[in-house]
């Protein structure tokens, strides 16, 4: 598989976040980088009971990592 380029990572955060928009455990969706290209990033509070976050969208790879509750430093 071609490596994601920032566009195509870019564009694929806007999808993954409208997919995930009422789901109340993600804090945050983002891009990251890859040592091969970009990835979407999701930061979840928690994991989720009913939502299944896909493993790569379009190509780009889907990163999924529990942070825990974001707050204010």
């Amino acid at each position: 598989m071609t490596p994601a380029t920032l566009e195509r990572a870019r564009a694929t955060r806007v999808r993954v976040a409208a997919l995930l928009a009422d789901t109340a455990e993600v804090v945050g969706v983002g891009v990251t980088f890859l040592d091969d290209g970009f990835a979407v990033k999701v930061n979840l509070r928690e994991l989720p009971v009913s939502c299944a976050i896909p493993d790569e969208i379009d190509g780009v790879p889907v990163i999924v990592e529990v942070v825990g509750r974001i707050q204010a430093g």
